[in-house]
């Protein structure tokens, strides 16, 4: 069982902030919760070294750079051992175009999230997946047509209580 770190209201704040604004100076992000920017920088600096904050990135336009197709995968595996999980798991980890990766409970084993070129593209990389025998029983695909939001920040301010 692993400790939660114990969060308290100016953390929260840090992190929602960060979340909006992952290149916020730290100037700025100590002003917009309320500290002085030395006690700010050490409560990231201890967010990030206990591994709260994973890291920081942008989030780009791809639609400005290219044209691409999301597709939702849902795929059932022919036997449920350990190994075969573990097998596709590693698998599908080393294709670049399945961006996500889900082991769900209900009607199938997993939710796999690819960003591809086109539907050709798709089609490809599911036959490559296929050709490696990982133990794919059978696969339904959705092609994402529009995407009228992403979220990209969690709702912190839901998501953690004084309950912690």
């Amino acid at each position: 069982m692993t400790t939660r770190q114990k969060l308290d209201r100016i953390d929260i704040k840090i992190l929602a902030e960060l979340q909006k604004n992952g290149n916020i100076t730290n100037a700025n992000l100590a002003n917009a919760v309320g500290l002085s920017p030395s006690p700010c920088l050490q409560r990231v600096k201890r967010l990030e070294s206990s591994g709260i904050i994973a890291g920081y990135g942008a989030h780009l336009n791809l639609a400005k750079l290219t044209t691409t197709v999301t597709v939702f995968t849902e795929v059932m595996l022919k036997d449920h051992r350990r190994e075969d999980f573990i097998r596709f798991e590693a698998n599908v980890r080393e294709i670049d175009e399945i961006i996500e990766c889900h082991l769900v409970s209900g009607g199938y084993d997993y939710l796999l999230k690819f960003l591809v070129g086109n539907i050709g593209h798709y089609q490809e990389v599911v036959e490559k997946l296929l050709d490696l025998n990982i133990g794919i029983e059978k696969y339904f695909s959705y092609i994402v047509i529009r995407s009228p939001f992403v979220k990209h920040a969690a709702p912190l301010d839901r998501l953690l209580t004084d309950e912690q």
